[in-house]
């Protein structure tokens, strides 16, 4: 959700602000703008809309002379998206420019007191006040650091700062609280950014910022202070993925370069902790004694990866036979859950910075109870704070709606499941064995299921039902899990109204929804269940439903005697099945959204990173 770049070197500033930006896009926004020092003035320029119409503006940022700058891309919150509330805001007097991640949650109280002090505010932001509070005190202090650290202890709620002072050229402070800030160092030139995509053009030689760290930034150097403003060193890392990653490499968009990187990134999750038969997690400290005192395991997520924690119920549940809850982390903590030192919080977020989900596990974390991350990105404020993390590897994802992160979070709930189990003693050693064999072979079912023919045989499907208004999806057990991510898919990407129901659940209730030409996207995969699955199928197609079938090979015979629209999957062990239940999902909602024209990896209303409440 929204997107920083800062820069200070000997080159023209703007169009590496720009450019950065488009590397930030797919973290959702409504406006962009730039800030740079130019003949001794601040100079901004922003506009309401896509990037593009900030390059048309500013001549690919040619038309702005200055070697140091800041950038952003404004997801809306306070204030509509307009010229006005785009970012970079300007202090009253023009001395301060600010850009800003986050929302200050006091800052309604701190406007009414910068205007009884003189200020003038031009737009609605809550950014606007950071920056007139930051002029305020340095028109007292006649010091801009100092000025910076008594404004940023006034704020309330998260922010992530990029902010410049007229009177002092050439130096950039960064600030982060509770949302992502990274900086980069550069040969004779610095950057800082929101995420690491906007950087490696450039720069390879990164640091994570801490929750409350201030950096005063020059071209050639960086000093790191802690919330007490006192001096610290911070680890440096390197980045290891190319910049191919970033980028589409030919496919149309990021979303569907993402779903055909599924094999690969769901091979670098799982391989390299599967050694001599047996998975192994060096990442984790729990022991058999800790897990046999358990009483419970809470599953906290968002979005997508709330899905992932449905699924891991009915895994953890079945093979290690712990009582497992999953809660939408937004519900969590205001929900009273009861939880001590016995208590697992397994908090899964792929950008490790999700707000609802931090701060859901530091109230895990207030109650005792132990915290176990399942994020993406190292460094993350998530993988900082939890008692243990496993990083899933996906390397970058681009595009808003998730694939290659669910599939690699869900093989993570697998080999949790598995060590477990073996833990525990809950699992016979030739199941053990059978499964850890087939998820050695998972990336390549994946690839069959994205071979040519199956890629056309989805999207001909997508072309006979891409007009639906409504589409109900329908499973059993781990299909209903499938279900929920497959009905979100849609929804955030073809912006069709979708939802996804237990297909028991029908009878009592979403059936008086069904009406002739009401798609249904029905996953049946679990054998013990299929016959049951096969009688709701009966139900919604005698009530006019249209239906698309979601098996395995060795069904599709006995499925097409009652579902002629049918797409299978392969086989493989039961408890690995929604990995390949999946792909077909999230290829049929890309094709319905690419013939209904949609903006697939940038959906509307949405952002990549939700770092805000």
């Amino acid at each position: 959700m929204c997107g920083i770049v800062g820069y200070l070197g000997s080159r023209q500033a703007a169009p590496i602000l720009l450019d950065g930006l488009s590397k930030l896009e797919y973290r959702g926004y409504d406006s962009a703008g730039v800030c740079v020092m130019s003949g001794g003035i601040l100079r901004v320029a922003k506009a309401k809309g896509r990037l593009a119409v900030l390059n048309g503006l500013i001549d690919g940022g040619k038309a702005i002379e200055g070697t140091f700058g800041i950038g952003h891309t404004r997801w809306a919150t306070h204030g509509a998206p307009s010229d006005v509330n785009s970012h970079p805001h300007m202090a009253d007097a023009g001395k301060i420019a600010v850009v800003h991640n986050g929302i200050i949650e006091n800052y309604m109280r701190l406007k009414q007191q910068l205007l009884k002090k003189g200020k003038h505010f031009q737009s609605e932001t809550d950014t606007e006040v950071v920056a007139n509070l930051i002029e305020y005190y340095y028109d007292k202090l006649k010091d801009f650091p100092r000025a910076v650290r008594r404004a940023v202890g006034q704020l309330e709620g998260s922010f992530a700062l990029g902010i410049l002072c007229q009177d002092l050229p050439g130096t950039m402070i960064a600030v982060k609280k509770e949302s992502p800030l990274i900086f980069g160092y550069g040969d004779g030139e610095n950057f800082i950014a929101s995420d690491v995509p906007a950087l490696l053009k450039h720069t390879r030689k990164i640091v994570h910022l801490l929750d409350g760290d201030i950096a005063i930034i020059t071209k050639d150097s960086v000093q790191f202070y802690d919330a007490f403003f006192d001096r610290v060193e911070r680890k440096i890392e390197y980045v290891d993925w190319d910049i191919s990653a970033a980028e589409k490499c030919g496919f149309d968009h990021f979303m569907l370069k993402e779903i055909h990187e599924q094999p690969t990134a769901v091979k670098g999750t799982i391989s390299p902790r599967i050694r001599d038969g047996r998975v192994v997690l060096d990442d984790i400290k729990i022991s058999r004694d800790y897990l046999a005192g358990l009483k419970k395991i809470y599953i906290v997520a968002c979005g997508s990866s709330y899905y992932v924690g449905c699924l891991g119920k009915y895994l953890l549940e079945k093979t290690c036979r712990i009582p497992v809850e999953p809660v939408l982390a937004s519900e969590f903590r205001y929900s009273a859950p009861v939880m001590g030192e016995d208590t697992l919080v397994l908090v899964i977020s792929q950008s490790g910075e999700t707000a609802d989900t931090k701060a859901a596990m530091m109230e895990a974390k207030r109650h005792h109870a132990r915290t176990l991350a399942i994020v993406n990105v190292v460094g993350s404020a998530i993988a900082l704070e939890a008692d243990d993390v496993i990083y899933t590897w996906a390397g970058p994802e681009i595009a808003v709606a998730t694939t290659k992160a669910f599939s690699t979070q869900l093989s993570v709930i697998y080999l949790i499941t598995l060590y477990f189990a073996e833990l525990l003693g809950t699992i016979e050693p030739a199941e053990y064995q059978s499964i850890v064999s087939e998820m050695t072979k998972l990336d390549q079912k994946i690839s069959l299921c994205l071979t040519r023919e199956n890629v056309a045989k989805i999207r001909y499907y997508a072309e006979q039902y891409f007009t639906a208004r409504d589409a109900f999806f329908i499973g059993r057990n781990l299909d209903c899990g499938v279900c929920r991510e497959g009905s979100l898919k849609l929804k955030e990407i073809a912006y069709i109204h979708s939802e996804a129901y237990a297909a028991g659940e029908l009878k009592h209730g979403p059936i008086s929804l069904i009406e002739d030409g009401t798609l249904v996207v029905a996953v049946c995969t679990v054998d013990a269940l299929f016959d049951k699955a096969m009688s709701n199928l009966v139900e919604v197609q005698s009530r006019g439903a249209e239906v698309l079938g979601i098996t395995t090979e060795n069904r599709e015979a006995e499925f097409k005697v009652k579902v002629p629209s049918v797409i299978t999957v392969p086989e493989t062990h039961p408890m690995l099945q929604p990995s390949l239940t999946i792909i077909p999902l999230q290829l049929f909602s890309y094709y319905v959204a690419l013939l209904r024209n949609c903006d697939i990896d940038m959906p509307r209303n949405l952002a990549k990173s939700v770092t805000v409440e």
